[in-house]
């Protein structure tokens, strides 16, 4: 993989700074992991040799490659030797352990080449269903190549009959492949994603259901279990749909791990371990393409949003150039009238005698074109005064999903994360849905911009919401940048006025017109460590007036 290619790889990790660590140090990591995942493995061994029916392993060796670049083959090469030796103090001759361990990871090697190949465009971070296909083809295919290649070394070297070449291979195959589909995907995604499985009321639930659905699978007859295991289906489906691919994983994983857990709670034999695992390997895939679907399909969503919103203030500023004009003439006559009868004041005030009556007169000239200008401040005020049509009682945590979904862009190019603090007591809110989503979409971004041109690689922004009195409710949005500088929190709320090279001054004073046009207030804090705003929301009423 080109250092370019890595580069911009690295550019989209949740955590760049772990990319950067000692090759060494991530080495010597993913090692101890290796051994202590092939130890708590080990399981139902074939012949009491490395053939068991799960190997997460090879999901972390894929894992460490595809996210670190192929400068750690060698700890490839290494670690299903080291495992052997620590965990079976080598149950092969050394000689054949050396190979095994070659042919193991150099042929994980070579298939992970493969993938990273920059014709391929492979992403490690999974972001779309060609990348999850690509990365099940080469986990199939390289896994039978290397059962094959692994069987075949053990019958020559006299260690397993042949008749048994194709049963252990099919355990080799089906152990490797289980846990690279269960392993690589998850660490591929805890370590490049921010968040990968909100935890809610929801999430506790699905978890429960999964372990319901695995009691029933081992807690009745034999005869039964394979027919109860697809019962498992419907927990895993049930997170593909709520949480796309990267909850899913999550569950995919406590279900292997409760899987394995039931296996060697029952005594030997009692099932065949290795068409479980086959039954695991289809919900595995099954779930990972449903929740991939899931997660594209909101993708796109909020592609169109974020699209339509573009188009919404191109139109919008279409508008206020034709506005501008209309203004700037209704404006201009009164304006220049009144700065002539001022012109003439200042001009008879200078003179001597001064005529009191023109001056006088000149004055109220002065003044009514002044007025004129008012009144048409008060007219255009009057025509773009917000509507409140379209408010309703709504939830205030839907508004802070909305505008978390589309502001999600920007909070991963400049790596920031998003938390929220809702009070659980916490009443609907009587708005207009688009027009507060506005105010807050409003303020997350002047964070991330103020968090953004601060310098930092990262920093937070925290969304609190909590009763205010008995008829608003009060939002808070507090960011780890430097603050508001003390310039601007004397002019914030006036037009035009912003600290930003290219700010237009208008995003303050709009949210706090949206704000005050549902009765409530908006007020800058300057006692905070960085930026933070607070506003009011008017709650709903039971019976509305």
């Amino acid at each position: 993989m080109t250092r370019r290619f890595q580069s911009e790889r690295m550019q989209a990790m949740a955590f760049p700074r772990v990319f950067d660590a000692h090759k060494m140090i991530v080495g010597l990591i993913y090692l101890a992991a290796y051994a202590v995942l092939d130890w708590i493995s080990f399981i139902e061994p074939y012949a009491h040799l490395g053939i068991t029916p799960w190997n997460p392993g090879t999901g972390l060796s894929f894992a460490l490659l595809l996210l670190f670049g192929l400068r750690m083959i060698p700890f490839l090469l290494i670690s299903p030797l080291l495992a052997d030796y620590l965990n079976q103090q080598f149950a092969m001759p050394w000689h054949i352990e050396i190979l095994a361990s070659a042919l193991v990871g150099g042929g994980y090697s070579i298939a992970l080449t493969f993938l990273l190949h920059p014709k391929l465009q492979f992403e490690p971070t999974l972001d779309s269903m060609r990348d999850l296909v690509l990365l099940m083809i080469v986990a199939v295919v390289s896994a039978a190549f290397v059962a094959i290649g692994y069987v075949s070394l053990t019958i020559a070297a006299g260690l397993l009959p042949a008749a048994d070449f194709a049963a252990a291979t099919l355990r080799y195959w089906v152990g490797d492949v289980i846990g690279i589909t269960v392993i690589a995907p998850f660490a591929l995604f805890a370590l490049t994603r921010r968040r990968i499985l909100p935890m809610t009321t929801e999430t506790l639930l699905q978890f429960v259901a999964i372990g319901i659905a695995l009691t029933l699978v081992f807690g009745l007859a034999q005869e039964q279990q394979f027919q109860l295991f697809y019962v498992l289906f419907l927990p895993i489906i049930w997170l593909a749909v709520r949480t796309g691919s990267e909850g899913v994983s999550v569950g995919i994983l406590v279900t292997q791990i409760g899987l394995i857990l039931g296996i060697q709670l029952f005594p030997a034999g009692t099932f065949n371990v290795t068409a479980f695992q086959a039954l695991m390997l289809v919900l595995a895939v099954t779930g990972l393409v449903a929740g991939e679907l899931v997660t594209e399909h909101r993708r796109t969503e909020t592609q169109l949003r974020l699209q339509q919103e573009s188009h919404s203030r191109l139109a919008r500023l279409g508008s206020m150039g034709e506005l501008a004009a209309a203004v700037a003439h209704e404006l201009n006559q009164p304006l220049m009238a009144a700065g002539t009868y001022a012109r003439l004041v200042n001009d008879a005030m200078s003179e001597a005698p001064v005529d009191v009556v023109t001056v006088a007169e000149t004055a109220k000239k002065a003044v009514a074109q002044v007025e004129r200008a008012a009144e048409v401040v008060r007219h255009l005020r009057a025509l773009v005064r917000l509507d409140r049509s379209n408010r309703a009682p709504c939830r205030f945590e839907r508004v802070v999903e909305e505008t978390l979904e589309l502001c999600q862009p920007d909070l991963d190019r400049m790596h920031v994360t998003a938390r929220i603090a809702i009070a659980p007591d916490l009443p609907r809110v009587m708005v207009d849905l688009l027009q507060i989503e506005q105010v807050l979409i409003n303020l997350v971004r002047n964070a991330i911009e103020a968090i953004g041109g601060s310098g930092g690689m990262r920093g937070n922004i925290l969304i609190e919401a909590r009763n205010f009195d008995a008829d608003f409710i009060e939002v808070r949005v507090v960011d780890t940048g430097p603050g508001f500088p003390p310039q601007l929190l004397e002019s914030a709320f006036l037009p035009l006025s912003s600290s930003k090279a290219e700010g237009l001054g208008i995003g303050l004073p709009l949210c706090r017109s949206i704000v005050e046009a549902h009765g409530g207030k908006l007020w800058l804090d300057d006692g905070s460590r960085g930026g933070a705003v607070h506003f009011t929301l008017p709650i709903a009423k039971t019976v509305e007036a």
